[in-house]
């Protein structure tokens, strides 16, 4: 058992439920496992083969199939690549790069020398987009795009929602709902395939050990480096990140940037495939700014 898991029975149940969404991916698709610096990295790639490639990268405590409801927008329009990033729940190597380092940046280096990408868009959700950052920080002439849903290390980390969690959890399955609403927001869709998922997120908060470290925020000079577009796009009710300071920073430090700020959204942001897809095709000429 992976020490990023409660049990052996728990990382096998998160795991066999996961392969299951995976062969439920909406349009054809192939599985990659990249060897890097922190170990085997899994990859769902799928969209024609010629078409622009965007990375996708997760949030904690969560894996590709997070996508699953945006793919049939994309996929269409661009060459996919959905990365588990290491050390959370899904297929790939179990280690945890420290997020006050390098490291992160260097994973995500060797992800794209494996998949012989050059350049590329990204999409990043949360601590996602937390990685997304740190290498566009470090890289921006490696990045074209960055399209970030409620992005980590701009404003500060929220610590209540938290400490409220861990007087909820010990509720059993209500406390654990209300915990999850909580955490994510208020608008956390309906829809069979959402509540799917949603059961699929509570059998992986019973059964996997989280990151407890505090996101690092980035400095107005490393936040200054994003010379590339950039869509933000954030949720006025965010309990696990201060979108306010979020939104506050970009316009200061990246003037450039889109901001999309959800007045009735909370930390999950959901239904905002078409908004992206149209920000990832935009020529950068006519890119608008907000």
């Amino acid at each position: 058992m992976s020490a990023i898991y409660a049990s052996p029975e728990g990382e096998q149940a998160i795991k066999r439920h996961y392969r299951d969404l995976l062969d439920r991916w909406p349009v054809p698709s192939e599985h990659l496992r990249v060897p890097t610096s922190q170990g085997e990295t899994f990859v769902v790639t799928c969209g024609p083969a010629d078409a622009p490639p965007v990375v996708l990268l997760h949030g904690s405590g969560t894996n590709s199939a997070m996508w699953l409801g945006d793919i049939p927008d994309w996929a269409p329009h661009l060459r996919l690549y959905a990365v588990d990033i290491v050390g959370e729940p899904g297929l790939s190597a179990p280690s945890r790069p420290a997020l006050n380092s390098q490291e992160s940046s260097r994973w995500l280096g060797d992800v794209l020398e494996g998949l012989s990408l050059d350049h590329t868009a990204f999409v990043g959700a949360s601590l996602g987009g937390w990685t997304a950052l740190d290498f566009a920080t470090r890289h921006p002439e490696r990045v074209e795009r960055l399209a970030l849903l409620c992005p980590g290390g701009i404003g500060r980390q929220k610590i209540g929602v938290l400490l409220a969690s861990v007087l909820l959890l010990p509720l059993g399955n209500r406390g654990r709902n209300a915990a999850m609403r909580m955490a994510l927001g208020p608008n956390i869709p309906a829809t069979p395939k959402a509540k799917d998922f949603t059961d699929y997120i509570q059998l992986i908060h019973r059964n996997f050990r989280p990151r407890h470290e505090q996101l690092p925020v980035f400095g107005d000079d490393a936040l200054a480096r994003l010379t590339m577009p950039v869509m933000a796009t954030l949720g006025a009710h965010d309990r696990m990140l201060d979108s306010h300071a979020t939104r506050r920073r970009l316009e200061q430090a990246v003037p450039h940037a889109r901001i999309d700020f959800l007045p009735d959204a909370g930390h999950l942001i959901a239904g905002r495939s078409l908004p992206i897809l149209d920000f990832l095709q935009q020529p950068e000429e006519t890119h608008s700014q907000s």
